[in-house]
């Protein structure tokens, strides 16, 4: 478990680009979320 943590931490220390593109499309996604529950769920 904590090879894949390394690896994973070495990859983000490379590519740290990628950590905010990755949180900003999180970050978008649950907004969206919250909009689409809060207009009944979406188009019938």
């Amino acid at each position: 478990m904590s090879e894949s943590k390394s690896q994973i931490r070495a990859f983000f220390a490379e590519h740290p680009r990628l950590m905010g593109v990755l949180f900003a499309a999180c970050v978008l996604l649950s907004q969206a979320g919250t909009a689409v529950a809060g207009n009944g769920g979406g188009t019938y």
